[in-house]
Formats: structure tokens, sequence, C-alpha cells
């Protein structure tokens, strides 16, 4: 098999996902665990990469310390220091670090994690805006209230044709993934303070680049791979930051989101579990047919026949995906003006069980 061969999203064949990285940057939520528990075969599969390769951990959850997220990582069987979690308050404290003067009072809202960065950075954490902060940080925890959002708003808020002082978000997810299932998010409380003083803030965490570029200072990446559940965060994210990427299906995102991705949110490989990191990756062949065109990855061919795109010849559910994928997005056609069959999407395998 030819290295000129493309994977297929597009990117250059490269065996495994994992020939040619230096540093594997893995996001936590839906990647590692699912809620207080791991996702089965991720903690084995991270150690296996751990044996010949620099692992570090990316997370947009702003209510731990990056020690709380090692203590449970290791919790959980990983060998994790840590310094080898980036999280997104760390990203924000240093956007936080060019808005203000040091030592400024900031508002902060949000739990542990956040309050933690912001004080190592030697600024003064405050909950009013009647101590007059000179900036407002959010991040999300499990206890911010009301209350939290309209302080916050308070702050903000600045007479009309003045700029008003600096708002960083630690990151907009709307949704989190639990144990029970899928949650709010900070971009749920975001927006709430969005609606209510008319401006946005700066964002840190994943898609923006800050949280990635932090990560590639941190160990000297070159060649890093992002592995992540979601498109919209770590995906965007990674291909905003010119790094290979990987979307494992045990989290947010499944086959249907899959095929409807645009070309900023297009992985550049495709996993049922991270077990998939050590397999030799399918190339997707293209080839014409009595005016139809069928995409070939492993052993199965899917079809696009003008606006209709079927399963021509079945193969493993993770192929047939790959190949669903590579036909749609090399149509040029987006997917809602296409005629796409159900068995392309709607896999029986459950996705990192």
């Amino acid at each position: 098999m030819s290295r000129t061969e493309r994977t297929p999203t597009g990117a250059p064949f490269r065996g495994t996902p994992l020939d040619g990285v230096d540093v594997l940057l893995a996001d936590l939520d839906g990647v590692v665990y699912r809620g207080a528990d791991a996702i089965p075969h991720a903690v084995e599969s991270l150690n296996r990469v751990h044996a010949s390769l620099r692992v570090g951990y990316l997370t947009n959850n702003a209510s731990r310390t990056d020690a709380t997220v090692a203590s449970h990582l290791t919790d959980l069987g990983l060998t994790v220091a840590p310094n080898d979690v980036v999280t997104s308050p760390q990203a924000a404290v240093k956007l936080l670090a060019d808005l203000v003067a040091p030592g400024s009072r900031i508002l902060v809202v949000g739990g542990d994690g956040l309050v933690t960065e912001v004080e190592r950075a030697g600024f003064i954490v405050v909950r009013s805006a009647d101590d007059a902060p000179a900036a407002v940080i959010q991040g999300f925890a499990p206890h911010v209230a009301w209350t939290d959002l309209a302080e916050a708003a308070y702050a903000l808020r600045a007479p009309d044709g003045a700029e008003g002082i600096p708002w960083v978000a630690t990151n907009t997810d709307w949704t989190i993934p639990q144990a029970r299932g899928t949650a709010p998010g900070n971009g749920t409380l975001v927006s709430a303070v969005h609606t209510a003083v008319g401006r946005l803030p700066v964002v840190a965490g994943k898609p923006e680049r800050a949280i990635f570029d932090a990560a590639a200072t941190r160990f000297a990446a070159s060649a890093a791979l992002v592995v992540g559940d979601r498109l919209d965060t770590d995906i965007v994210g990674a291909n905003r930051a010119g790094m290979a990427s990987a979307l494992v299906l045990t989290g947010i995102d499944g086959p249907k989101q899959v095929l409807a991705a645009d070309p900023d949110s297009r992985p550049t490989f495709l996993l049922g579990d991270l077990r998939d990191l050590f397999a030799p990756y399918p190339t997707a062949t293209a080839t014409e047919k009595r005016g139809a065109k069928l995409v070939t990855v492993g052993t199965a061919v899917v079809k696009v026949e003008g606006r209709a795109v079927s399963l021509a010849r079945v193969g493993s559910p993770l192929d047939v995906l790959r190949a669903a994928a590579a036909a749609i997005w090399g149509s040029g056609t987006p997917i809602y003006a296409l005629e796409v069959a159900p068995e392309l999407y709607a896999s029986q395998l459950s996705w990192g069980s």
C-alpha cells in the first residue's frame, strides 16, 4: 500500500493513525471516560500508546484542577502527572494575562479548576461586580448559579458606546457527556450572560486555538494527533491548529453527525474505539461504473448515483461509515441535498462497548 494513497478524509495515508506522530493529545469526556467510569478499551489503549509516545490530555472542563484530573486518570489505571493535563482554565488565564495588568482583581464564575489557575497567575479572585473587577473569567462548575451569572452580567454591562471590561470564557461547549446522559455545558451558561449583556467573550478552549497552542508548546509537539469525540470542538480545533485528528465514536458525535460534517469539522481518521489507533488504516478507493461513483473501504462499497447514496456491498460497520464519509465528503454536494440510505449511519455496532 503506497504512502501516497489517501484516507477517506483526503489526508495522506500513514499506516496506522499513530505513524509519524510525536504526541497524542486526548480529550477526556467521551474519549477516556464517561462520568466517573472509563470507556471500554480506553485505558489499556492509552497505556499502550504511553509505552512509546508522549500522551497529553486536553480538557475543556473548567471545574477541576490539573492535579484532580491527573488523580482521576491515575485511579482509572493511567500513568498521568498534572503537567500532562492541559486545561481550558490554563489557556484562558494566558489570554487574560494579555488583557489586564498583573495582580488585577478578576471576577471568577466557576469552580476550583478555574480559581486555582487565576490565583496561580497572581490575580486576585473576587465574586461580586461591586468589587470593581478588571475582567470576568467564566468556566463551568456544577454549582454555578443564577446569582453568579448575574454578577458577571452586572460587571460586564457598560454604558452605551463604552467597550466594557474584558470577558474570557474557558470554553463554549453546549453539552457535557455524563454517566446518566448528556447535560448542559458551559456554552449554555455563557449564552445566558451573552443574552443579558449583548456581547461575546474571548474563548480559550476547544475549538479555539489557544488550548492547542498551549499543548503544542508544553509538549514540544511538531506532529501531534488529537483524539476527540466531538466534531465541533475537538476536530474543528485540531483543524484550526493544523493538527491531525481522529474522531472516536464513543462519545457525543456518531455516524449521522460524521456524514453531515462540513469541511472544517472533518477528521483525518474515524475510529470505533481507541484500539483502532494501532490498526492499519484502510484507504478509500473511488471508481466509476455506469455513471455511478463507487467508494470502497475494506470490503464495504458505497455508491453515489445522482443524488442517491447507498450501500452497494456490506463491510464492517466502521468501514461502511468510512466509505460513506469519503463518498459524501468527496461528492461536493451538501448532505441535505443528497438522499442518504439509513444503513449508512444507523449501524448496529455499539461503539465503545
